[in-house]
């Protein structure tokens, strides 16, 4: 029972947890295989490679088929499913596979989970983010390359640019300590504070999309469903309510820290540790103590 694993990167971490997936479901008896598109520095184009990852399918026909649960990822096979005429599953956290093959997988931005049954053969799904960990990953020499399709039908979409962008610093997705700002910190000149304790910190800050609607903050620095998904060991909350779309970006979070003055504040739910109080104060306040704590 062969399984394959579509790999967008070898370094990116949902790739390596999409390979972890995989090896779950194939055991130790059963082979694996990691495949990854090439296309010679052509810009991404999901068509020419759904194109040539559904070849390596047909070929192989593997009883599975994993991708990584990042937007390329579910991009990719939403293609290669369109193209082989098969269901995909995307956001799994478990499956059996069988016939049909039983799924458990995210819905409404993680706030509930779904079983559900696929038919058809071979299974297509995704991974949910960090519902699995990335350990026991394949040496990058033994994930094989394939060539992306050139058909100029495959190339109508594709990038064609990529604009870096202007902040400063870490960024937002590889950040340990994310400081984040809802529609609680009350202006764009309320985040200095966040700005102040993510620099002591050596964090990002991110914003809920309350703020980005604001105008306070840019899009690149929002955290949820819509925007960025952060894993970070620690990610502070502050004056955000804790909506289901905001949490859906941070259950990637190893401890979330809340602070709100609404002790019925729905992201207490989520937070490991909780402070009901005026931000604009709790704020600077451990700003202060890490000053002094470090003699600074």
């Amino acid at each position: 029972m062969a399984i394959l694993v579509f790999v967008e990167d070898a370094g990116d971490e949902l790739s390596q947890q999409a390979i972890a997936f995989g090896r779950s479901l194939a055991g130790d008896s059963d082979p694996l295989d990691a495949v990854r598109i090439t296309n010679d520095g052509a810009g991404y184009a999901p068509a020419a490679w759904a194109h040539a990852l559904a070849e390596v399918i047909s070929e192989r026909r593997p009883a599975a088929v994993v991708a990584p649960g990042s937007e390329r990822g579910n991009e990719v096979l939403a293609h290669v499913a369109a193209r082989l005429d098969l269901p995909m599953a995307a956001h799994c956290t478990s499956v059996a596979l069988g016939d049909p093959a039983e799924v458990v997988r995210l819905r409404w931005g993680g706030s509930l989970l779904e079983e559900a049954r696929i038919h058809g053969s071979p299974v297509l799904l995704t991974v949910a983010p960090h519902a699995i960990a990335a350990d026991g990953v394949l040496d990058p020499a033994e994930i094989e390359s394939v060539a992306a399709s050139e058909e100029p039908a495959d190339l109508l979409v594709r990038v064609s640019e990529r604009v870096p962008s202007a902040v400063a610093g870490v960024s937002l997705a590889d950040a340990e300590v994310v400081v984040s700002g809802g529609r609680g910190v009350g202006s764009a000149e309320g985040f200095v504070a966040l700005e102040e304790l993510a620099s002591l910190l050596g964090g990002a800050v991110g914003c809920s999309r309350a703020v980005t609607s604001a105008g306070w903050r840019p899009h690149s620095d929002q955290v949820g469903q819509t925007g960025t998904k952060v894993s970070p060991e620690l990610y502070i909350a502050c004056g955000i309510s804790g909506a289901t779309q905001h949490l859906a970006g941070v259950k990637g979070a190893k401890k979330l820290l809340a602070i709100n003055p609404d002790g019925e504040a729905s992201i207490f739910a989520s937070a490991d540790y909780a402070v009901i109080g005026d931000l604009h104060e709790v704020v600077p306040a451990i700003s202060a103590e890490i000053r002094k704590a470090r003699g600074s």
